[in-house]
């Protein structure tokens, strides 16, 4: 890039949007959401020119930026990507200016504090993806938490204070112990480097120092808290049902999209690296948690009578093929978690924007209400049937190739466990074709019936938030190298640093 900090650009230039929203009187309600809309664009737009400008076959991390922040403690301002973290960060700039566009109708209360409230935490999710100094990295991880807080909590459903309480305790938990952690890991390695604090908190640094087996156990347990509340992971995972329902639908969108990643990525950059030993010892009982999560989502997705509630636990059966696929330390399956942390982020968040689109028209999300929408909205019919077929994971669209990896690498290493998770494929084709033929087919409901002229097709900014969505669904559905020859290199360090292939559970292959 010549010298140009493009990954500090992409992470601030939100914030700098916010800055001057802030300036703007409250009174220029579309002042406010183009110029929010205008900065997350520009954020996007960078970050494609720092995947333009990206080498796959480099090894570590590229444009690296580095300058001492709090130098006593050697903790300094470090941003660098590999291949893993460009993808979710092109993943996050594009949902970011999706959400705000598909905000523009929705939101009509205190839009000045709305955008810059989604401003703020882009920054908050970039800056996760893009950090190298463990101290930043938790500055960005708690940044994440405020707006997040504020979205649901003031633009959310009837129940948005318990939702947000929810979330906040969960959350913060995690990372207070997460917190403690790193400061013990920093603390350990000054010890033992004759009292220097240089290099305490650089990830690069402390992922090739072997730290003694009870702070690893220790520190892993605390890491493992924090990313898998995140996740969210069985039995961590019941604040998100609520936060979902609860939050405006461009909430649900990054909540999803982006937020659930958050988790995964901790998983992939620190919890593996950091602590080796540890994430063997522990690899069996996150892979049976893992394997409950997949079944357990689908068989409440099935039960659901809520729309959106149905989408949310779909989510925890998705990621936990996420997280199967990090601890059976297997390439394919590593790179297939990947793929689906992406491919989950396009089709969930695509899902979430069906579920607000008919919610603007209905004010209501009881699929028992519903059905028959594919006469008097067809193009709103064919796109949510287009999204539960990707969700459910049909040969040719995004959802399949994740799944797909992950099941193949799981087999390499333990065929009983891929073949209770592939089951599950069943399930979720159950529950998501049962949906789509409960909304579109059949008769229109006296309900629907009842909406007259307000039940309307998508209208022009609706057809602009989802047509990317559906398009990078197909193209990395039938082109998933695209992705695929971003991870080898950062996928094979990492399964270098921690050890891979092995038959974690004992069972003979």
């Amino acid at each position: 890039m010549n010298g140009v900090p493009i990954l500090s650009l992409v992470t601030f230039v939100p914030l700098l949007g916010a800055v001057l929203i802030a300036f703007i009187p409250r009174g220029h309600v579309r002042l406010i959401r183009y110029g929010a809309l205008a900065a997350s664009l520009a954020a996007f737009a960078l970050s494609l020119a720092a995947l333009a400008d990206f080498d796959p076959g480099a090894s570590g991390f590229q444009f690296v930026e580095q300058w001492d922040w709090i130098p006593a403690f050697g903790i300094r301002y470090k941003l660098g990507i590999d291949g893993i973290s460009l993808a979710l960060v092109v993943l996050t700039t594009l949902l970011t200016w999706i959400s705000i566009l598909a905000s523009f109708g929705p939101i009509r209360e205190r839009v000045k504090e709305y955008m810059i409230s989604f401003l703020v935490l882009e920054v908050g999710m970039i800056g996760v993806f893009v950090a190298l100094d463990l101290f930043l990295f938790y500055v960005f991880w708690e940044i994440v938490l405020v707006p997040m807080y504020l979205i649901i909590g003031i633009w959310g459903g009837a129940n948005r204070i318990y939702a947000t309480i929810k979330f906040v305790l969960y959350t913060l938990v995690g990372s207070l112990l997460m917190l403690v952690a790193i400061l013990a890991t920093a603390f350990a390695w000054q010890a033992g480097h004759g009292g220097d604090w240089t290099g305490a908190f650089d990830y690069e640094q402390l992922r090739g120092y072997a730290f003694d087996g009870t702070l690893q156990t220790l520190a892993f347990g605390a890491f493992f808290l924090a990313f898998a509340i995140k996740v969210p992971m069985f039995p961590f995972h019941t604040w998100l049902p609520d936060a979902h329902v609860e939050a405006p639908t461009a909430g649900s969108v990054i909540l999803a999209g982006v937020l659930l990643k958050l988790g995964g990525y901790g998983f992939i950059r620190y919890s593996l690296p950091l602590f080796p030993d540890a994430a063997h010892a522990w690899a069996p009982a996150i892979i049976v948690l893992s394997v409950i999560a997949i079944v357990y989502g689908a068989i409440v997705a099935l039960v659901q009578p809520d729309f959106k509630k149905l989408v949310a636990y779909s989510s925890v059966s998705h990621m936990g093929f996420v997280t199967l696929g990090i601890f059976v330390f297997q390439p394919q399956a590593l790179e297939g978690a990947i793929v689906q942390m992406v491919g989950h982020g396009l089709i969930t968040g695509a899902l979430f924007l069906c579920v607000g689109v008919l919610y603007e028209r209905t004010h209501d999300r009881e699929l028992a209400k519903m059905g028959g929408l594919a006469e008097p909205v067809p193009l709103y019919a064919a796109t949510l049937g287009f999204f539960a077929l990707a969700s459910l994971g049909l040969p040719g669209l995004a959802g399949f190739v994740g799944e797909f990896l992950v099941l193949l690498g799981t087999w390499a290493v333990n065929p009983p466990v891929a073949a209770i998770s592939a089951g599950v494929v069943i399930l979720s084709a159950t529950y998501l074709l049962w949906m789509f033929q409960r909304v579109a087919f059949g008769e229109l409901s006296d309900f629907l019936r009842g909406l007259g002229q307000h039940l309307t097709d998508m209208s022009p900014v609706e057809l602009l938030t989802l047509s990317p969505l559906v398009a990078l669904t197909v193209v990395f559905g039938l082109f998933p190298a695209l992705i695929l020859e971003l991870l080898h290199g950062p996928v094979a360090t990492i399964l270098a640093r921690t050890g891979g292939g092995l038959d974690l559970l004992g069972l003979v292959r």
